[in-house]
């Protein structure tokens, strides 16, 4: 009785995230659609170093590894509940990343900037109280809960030589952004089956998620556009709904959330 209880327990919580991105993402298609079509659109035209067209680039980057190391986990389990965690992740960040490309194109401006840094644009302003370590900070508040002690695609090119982003993170061996995975834990990822690979992936996304939920909450504060910040409400709403999740699942595998490097 217990174990069904908690198998309905993980599907409302997954169910509840796809819904939260969802809606969110489906609110910025009908604001964004409203305000391009009223008058003076161009001038929120956001710039190229804008907190909006930052956050949309990084954002971008950020999606494309959770997407990538979804596919992997999908091959490399028959377990239904991750497999179907695995899916709403790639679709819902697969969809988002399409929004935060789309409007970059819309507002005329490169989906990759050489010689910009990753997170440039979280840098705290001059004569504000803004932290970069409190944005990232942030990721790890994931409501109540016994969930303590948590810490590729092309558009990564002209970014591998990058020395740090902001928010102290040390840009090393392929992991770009805070949370993301390194090539060396993809590779492991990729080789790992069965249970190894499903507490793998899922320590791996928690750390992904708040890496993204930091980043989100970073475009809240400093974004402009209006659309842009409904999406990245949504984004910290699902994924916290999502490391939730993975904490119960990892439970569940005898296992528990990475501790924050």
């Amino acid at each position: 009785m217990s174990a069904a209880r908690s198998v309905t327990r993980t599907q409302w919580a997954a169910i509840t995230a796809v819904v939260l991105a969802l809606l969110f993402a489906g609110t910025a298609t009908v604001a964004s659609a409203g305000r391009d079509s009223g008058a003076g659109a161009d001038d929120r035209t956001p710039s190229a170093d804008s907190a909006d067209a930052g956050f949309a680039r990084d954002m971008a980057v950020h999606h494309q590894q959770a997407v990538e190391m979804s596919f992997i986990v999908r091959d490399s389990t028959d377990d239904e509940e991750v497999r179907r965690l695995a899916y709403d992740i790639a679709n819902t960040q697969a969809n988002q990343r399409g929004m935060l490309l789309g409007w970059l194109d819309m507002w005329g401006l490169p989906k990759v900037e050489a010689g910009r840094e990753p997170m440039a644009w979280m840098a705290p302003e001059a004569g504000t109280d803004a932290d970069a370590n409190a944005d990232a900070d942030a990721g790890m508040d994931m409501g109540s809960g016994d969930h303590s002690g948590m810490d590729s695609g092309t558009d990564m090119e002209g970014m591998e030589g990058m020395d740090h982003g902001s928010a102290g993170h040390e840009v090393r061996d392929g992991s770009l952004m805070p949370g993301m995975a390194t090539k060396t834990e993809l590779e492991q990822l990729g080789k790992a089956r069965g249970k190894q690979a499903e507490i793998l992936y899922l320590q791996l996304m928690t750390d992904h998620h708040m890496g993204g939920v930091a980043m989100a909450r970073g475009c809240v504060q400093r974004c402009e556009d209006g659309t842009e910040k409904d999406l990245a409400e949504g984004m910290v709403a699902a994924q916290q709904s999502e490391m939730r999740l993975m904490a119960d699942l990892l439970k569940a595998r005898g296992a528990k959330p990475r501790t924050a490097s």
